[in-house]
């Protein structure tokens, strides 16, 4: 079993020659590019660009076609199935729409991704989801909300709030970023 290889200069995403296909479709070719922890990195392009190919190859949801790719200390030509959720853990994806579920208010959707990962003490999980949601400017009655009754903004800094562990993950955006709300202006 392949285990992540960390180092403490090495990049949080390294790509060397890559090539991006979907189906038989060949998307991307021979891209060439390193992330370090920290950096923050927007992927912009046309409709069709090859945008989102390259996020899914990076969350190992299309396999690596060519080149060489290390995401969160993980050799993706190497990552087997059973690995790929490990993977996701270590990373901070914000797709576009935002992917909340929306029968369940800003705190249970936190609640809901620690169990998942996890977490499974009731104290620790209450104080981190207080300590998450403060974080990112949605303490107080906006952790009692549902996506709908949030804008745009405040929709946005709920999902940023992801258990993040001992270190940050990096984060990626899946679009343009909209522009998040004031604190407290929910």
């Amino acid at each position: 079993m392949t285990e992540p290889v960390e180092t403490a200069a090495a990049p949080v995403i390294a790509l060397q020659g890559v090539d991006v296909v979907q189906d038989v479709q060949g998307i991307l070719r021979n891209v060439t590019f390193q992330v370090a922890a920290g950096e923050f990195v927007y992927l912009v392009g046309r409709t069709g660009s090859g945008k989102s190919s390259l996020l899914k190859l990076l969350y190992a949801d299309l396999p690596l076609a060519a080149g060489a790719a290390t995401v969160a200390g993980y050799r993706l030509r190497a990552l087997t199935w059973s690995q790929v959720p490990y993977l996701r853990r270590k990373l901070g994806i914000v797709f576009q729409d935002f992917q909340l579920l929306f029968d369940r208010t800003v705190a249970e959707n936190l609640r809901f991704v620690l169990r998942a990962t996890g977490w499974t003490s009731k104290p620790r999980i209450k104080e981190r989801i207080a300590d998450v949601l403060l974080r990112v400017g949605l303490g107080g009655e906006a952790t009692h909300r549902l996506p709908h009754q949030l804008s745009g903004g405040g929709q946005e800094r709920g999902v940023l709030a992801p258990p993040r562990g001992k270190r940050p993950p990096p984060e990626r955006r899946h679009g343009p970023p909209a522009q998040p709300d004031p604190p407290g202006g929910a």
